[in-house]
């Protein structure tokens, strides 16, 4: 690896040794895994956590407690390691994220559980952005490209593997140790960074601008709330909900103002003068909308409509994430060797909604076959976006924004996650009862008032023809949800249109 100080290669043992880089990358990959894989695994814990704690009323609060803590601190870990040094600030957020697991494994009731998994997400905040960022700190773009691959494999493990592994955990150690499992695998990561990782220290002599802070983690929070809230504990109408929007724009219009007086600002606005760097939050905002939306719709799909089991679930998503793992890996070799990239975002935004589109085809008698071919078409348009957003979006800014860069990144993301559950959640649920109601009358309706995602085990109490409707339901509640995917879609590939292919830093390959 050539050095290249303006690219981000770091001048000490750790930029010059291979094998040392090639440690910091493991343990980074074991934090981000943590990170990606800990919903997943508690999904699969829930039902028995319940069972042995109670408080059934509060059980979403478990994963909104997580999600909230996560959105809200990402920015603010992306600044403080501009600020104060990336490895302390990242090595803090390992050891916060681990006493949050450990903390949560102890819990003795709801209120506790919820308590700890605000921990472990304020954490977890951290871990996504010092991956991404160090990263940026140690690798110039040009060759970042080669890295895709792995950072993608960790991903689909975790889709994959997260249900597994809960259900394997929890079945035979307890659901206890959904969450211990994290502080081996931390251990190793923090111990890793610590030895092998060399990064300039930085000590700023601003005050960190805690205004700006609690602006923005009131806003983000507020918005969250809503799409986490809306049309399930609240009608989309309601006062709270009408309460909630009114504060979370209050508060991102008063940040934006902030920013501009802030002498250290969370989130420098400078950065969105890049063209660049605001159509990669564009993009990232819209991959995120649709992976997590894909993710939860596919697996009821497959379970209602085509009988397969909720324990496979994670298997179910293999064509797609396949398709990403092996298309994310091209793309970083190609864009390494020849230093071009604005093809990926085409070729993602076009195949995502081509992939969508075909998935909003699918019906009751839609073959297990066909509905995989068509999740791989949306891989491999998520395999040309997942990680180029990030690699342009470092590419955009100067080395001292490299944090918040990686922040902002990750949380349009997230937000987009949070948006697109929402909204495509809202469209099925919606379908779901209509058709239901069409169908099976008012027994059908009153089969799903509650959720309109129903188990295996209550799917099979329901008598022949509520069930054969139930199938309909979902078929239709996913047509809808898949279209406004597409929809959607359309404007990530609106947006890479005008990227403009700035040359990436550093040298190409050896």
């Amino acid at each position: 690896m050539a050095d290249a100080p303006a690219a981000g290669t770091v001048d000490t043992d750790g930029g010059k040794q291979p094998r040392s880089v090639r440690v910091v990358l493991l343990a980074l990959m074991i934090a981000m895994m943590l990170a990606m894989l800990d919903n997943m695994i508690i999904g699969t814990a829930m039902p028995t956590i319940v069972g042995e704690l109670g408080g059934l009323e509060h059980l979403s609060w478990v994963v909104t407690a997580y999600t909230l803590a996560t959105a809200a601190s990402t920015p603010l870990w992306g600044k403080l390691g501009d600020m104060y040094g990336r490895k302390g600030v990242f090595m803090t957020s390992i050891v916060v994220f681990l006493i949050g697991s450990a903390l949560s494994g102890m819990a003795q009731d709801m209120g506790q559980l919820i308590g700890f998994r605000a921990v472990q997400g304020l954490g977890a905040g951290g871990l996504m952005v010092g991956v991404m960022a160090i990263i940026g700190d140690l690798i110039p773009p040009r060759e970042r490209g080669k890295y895709q691959g792995m950072m993608a494999g960790v991903m689909a493990l975790a889709m994959i593997g997260g249900p597994l592994v809960g259900g394997t955990i929890t079945d035979h150690w307890g659901w206890r140790w959904s969450f211990y499992i994290n502080l081996p695998l931390g251990a190793v990561a923090l111990v890793a960074v610590s030895a092998v990782l060399h990064l300039p220290k930085k000590r700023s002599q601003a005050r960190i601008d805690y205004l700006g802070a609690a602006l923005l983690t009131v806003g983000i929070t507020a918005i969250v709330l809503v799409t986490t809230w809306g049309g399930t504990e609240y009608a989309w109408t309601s006062a709270r909900i009408m309460e909630l929007i009114g504060i979370g724009v209050a508060a991102l219009v008063g940040f934006v103002f902030w920013q501009t007086k802030a002498a250290e600002p969370v989130v420098p606005l400078h950065i969105f003068r890049s063209r660049n760097f605001t159509l990669m939050s564009l993009i990232g905002f819209i991959t995120g909308f649709v992976m997590f939306g894909a993710t939860l719709f596919l697996p009821l799909y497959q379970q209602a409509v085509q009988g397969a089991s909720a324990t496979n679930s994670g298997l179910l998503l293999l064509p797609m994430l396949g398709a990403m793992l092996v298309t994310s890996m091209v793309a970083g070799r190609i864009t390494t060797s020849t230093g071009r990239y604005k093809v990926f975002p085409l070729a993602g935004g076009a195949l995502m909604t081509v992939g969508l589109f075909l998935l909003s085809l699918m019906d009751t008698d839609t073959s297990r076959l066909t509905s995989g071919l068509y999740m791989a078409v949306v891989g491999l348009g998520m395999g040309c976006l997942m990680q180029i957003t990030m690699l342009v979006a470092q590419n955009s800014v100067e080395m001292k924004d490299m944090g918040v860069a990686s922040s902002s990144t990750t949380l349009f993301r997230t937000l987009g996650s949070s948006f697109g559950v929402a909204i495509m959640g809202a469209i099925f649920n919606h379908r779901v009862q209509d058709v239901m109601s069409e169908r099976a009358g008012a027994a059908g309706s009153q089969a799903t008032e509650q959720t309109a995602t129903l188990t295996k085990e209550a799917l099979d109490l329901l008598p022949a023809t509520a069930r054969e409707a139930y199938q309909h339901a979902v078929s239709s509640g996913t047509h809808g949800a898949f279209l406004l995917g597409a929809a959607v879609a359309v404007l990530a590939l609106v947006a890479a249109v005008f990227v403009k292919e700035v040359p990436l830093k550093g040298a190409g390959p050896q």
